[in-house]
């Protein structure tokens, strides 16, 4: 059911897991004041109707090995951004991809082991038919 409005449980439900995945079920109905069952009959419909879309999780930047995170905005010819973004998509390293607007059309995460692995990836998006200028940064501090 795509753009399905959240009730307020459901709001509250989703607000909850962002901050903590793993709290139990049973932890999560205390605090939204409900039952087990509704919390968990409700974390299946929304997995089912694809509002949640996945579970992940977040590690310390200091405990993974060392890793090049960089953003690279690309410049689209007309016409040809299905394409290239079908491209992009097909790049291991791009971690996402985002629409943007200004002088961008769309904006790339990547994500690499050094910088010669960078180099060789902003290489084959520049390749990419319909790519016509692109600039990368290079994130360096999570503040």
């Amino acid at each position: 059911m795509p753009n399905r409005v959240l009730d307020d449980v459901d709001s509250r439900l989703v607000a909850l897991l962002r901050n903590d995945a793993r709290q139990t079920a049973i932890e999560l109905a205390r605090r939204l004041g409900v039952s087990r069952a509704t919390v968990q009959n409700r974390i299946e419909r929304l997995v089912r109707d694809r509002v949640i879309l996945g579970f992940t999780l977040r590690l310390d930047p200091g405990s993974e090995r060392q890793v090049v995170r960089a953003l690279t905005s690309i410049e689209i010819r007309s016409g040809d951004i299905r394409q290239v973004v079908a491209a992009l998509r097909g790049i291991p390293e791009a971690l996402a991809i985002y629409s943007t607007n200004g002088r961008w059309d769309v904006v790339v995460e990547l994500v690499t082991e050094d910088l010669a692995q960078l180099d060789t990836v902003l290489g084959r998006i520049r390749d990419i038919v319909g790519v016509s200028h692109s600039e990368t940064s290079i994130l360096l501090t999570r503040l």
